[in-house]
């Protein structure tokens, strides 16, 4: 299938499950999605078994398999998402909370990665580097998901920041730690892993990407504040997110940690100093629109990603500890 195709099904797919949850469901939109997709799975599995000849989960099994998650996500979806988040957190607010959020974006994750990798390793003999990896994979918060749930419920201010701020920065973070023990446990093609060359991984990765995001925010700014022509300054953060990550890409830096700094720095003193306020509301839309779109999409994919997964019985009894250890 072509990448105009899939991304056809999938906004019609994302589309009509929306409208069904909207009605029936009533559920946050991003978890209703993810509901709907599971219920599309499930409900296909059981006709598959009811039916004989019947071809619809084959089918959906090629579709799924047809799409590569890590690019559609990571060299996709991701850096816009970051960055439309991190538009919308206030940096005196978030400097204010910055020891929390540091710790739990950095040291949290950790121990979130360690007490998960260590509990598979324990349970199910999964080698140590591997269950890491799995750890590493599935601790980060997902941004998209919190800011969506503290529009909706009331809670303190700072404690809103404290959780924005985290669930922005620790994305980033984890994928340094996801890549840096992949490559402990894959190897990466003969490259050093040593402590040395694990610690300039991670300088290089983060504090290179946040430098590179906070230097191309603050570049664009001072561009944005040249003009007061909303077309073209929307055209100018999409091409900050996409140049900035593309960039970072390519001097094995953290995209997601550059976006996330550009947006703060956009979303600050840009929105402040420079953009009018017709500018700004038209940047704030946009984005906002991209946002729900890809986050649709996106949770859809979880949803019917479910497809994909070798059910086995012997394997159940791993699936059913994980997740209230994840949790």
């Amino acid at each position: 299938m072509t990448i105009f195709e899939i991304s056809a099904i999938l906004i019609v797919m994302a589309a009509l499950f929306g409208y069904i949850n909207h009605m029936v469901f009533k559920l946050p939109p991003t978890i209703g999605l993810v509901v709907m997709g599971l219920l599309a799975s499930f409900a296909a599995m059981g006709l598959d078994r009811l039916i004989p000849g019947f071809t619809m989960v084959a089918d959906l099994r090629a579709f799924v398999s047809s799409i590569d998650f890590y690019d559609a996500l990571m060299n996709g979806m991701l850096g816009f998402i970051l960055f439309a988040g991190a538009l919308h957190v206030n940096f005196a607010d978030l400097a204010h909370e910055k020891w929390m959020v540091i710790l739990t974006a950095t040291v949290g994750l950790l121990i979130s990665t360690f007490i998960i990798g260590y509990g598979l390793n324990w349970y199910a003999g999964t080698p140590l580097l591997v269950a890491l990896v799995f750890g590493a994979l599935i601790s980060p918060t997902d941004p998209v998901a919190v800011l969506g749930m503290l529009k909706t419920i009331r809670v303190p201010k700072s404690l809103q920041t404290k959780i924005a701020g985290e669930s922005l920065f620790n994305d980033g973070v984890a994928v340094v730690v996801f890549l840096i023990l992949a490559a402990l446990a894959f190897g990466d093609g003969g490259q050093a892993t040593g402590p040395l060359d694990v610690a300039t991984l991670f300088f290089r990765d983060a504090v290179g990407g946040a430098v590179l995001g906070a230097v191309a925010g603050w570049l664009t700014c001072r561009l944005l504040a040249e003009v007061d022509e909303y077309v073209l300054e929307v055209l100018m953060t999409l091409a900050l997110v996409m140049g900035t990550y593309a960039l970072a890409g390519a001097l094995h830096m953290s995209g997601p940690i550059a976006v996330v700094l550009a947006g703060l720095v956009v979303g600050n003193s840009g929105f402040e100093y420079g953009m009018s306020e017709r500018t700004r509301l038209h940047v704030e839309r946009f984005w906002h629109l991209v946002d729900e779109i890809l986050n649709a999409a996106l949770f859809l994919l979880i949803g019917i990603e479910v497809l994909a997964i070798p059910f086995e019985s012997k394997t159940m009894h791993v699936i059913f500890l994980m997740i209230p250890l994840v949790l």
